[in-house]
């Protein structure tokens, strides 16, 4: 489980949206390599901002990991479509992360042994 750090800005965040926060933010640890999985943190921005009509809530995300800060954000008018937003832009860029970081070596093994294999 990711270690989150919850804030509101010009809003509190109620005991369900934090119990939200915590299962969707959480549950990205699986994108992650695990290496990097106890270092990660986690911090959780919601803020509400009022229109003249409506207000809208912003999710923004900051995930530090071992090798990179990632960060996504989202504003919408309900808080928990916004945690919603952001944990599919995470995992997008958790993606990323774990190719770029991962198993490299194991890779250049795989390539060598199959360019022996060919020749």
């Amino acid at each position: 489980m990711i270690k989150t750090e919850q804030t509101g800005v010009h809003t509190t965040i109620t005991p369900e949206l934090r119990k939200y926060i915590n299962k969707k933010i959480g549950k990205l640890e699986k994108y992650l390599p695990k290496d990097a999985r106890e270092s990660a943190h986690g911090e959780v921005f919601i803020k509400e901002s009022k229109n003249k009509t409506k207000a809208q809530h912003t999710a923004e995300v900051v995930l530090r990991l071992k090798h990179e800060t990632l960060t996504a954000k989202e504003t919408t008018v309900n808080p928990f479509a916004a945690v919603d937003i952001v944990e599919a832009k995470l995992k997008n860029q958790l993606r990323k992360y774990k190719d770029k970081h991962t198993h490299k070596k194991f890779h250049h093994k795989v390539l060598a042994k199959m360019r022996r294999r060919t020749i």
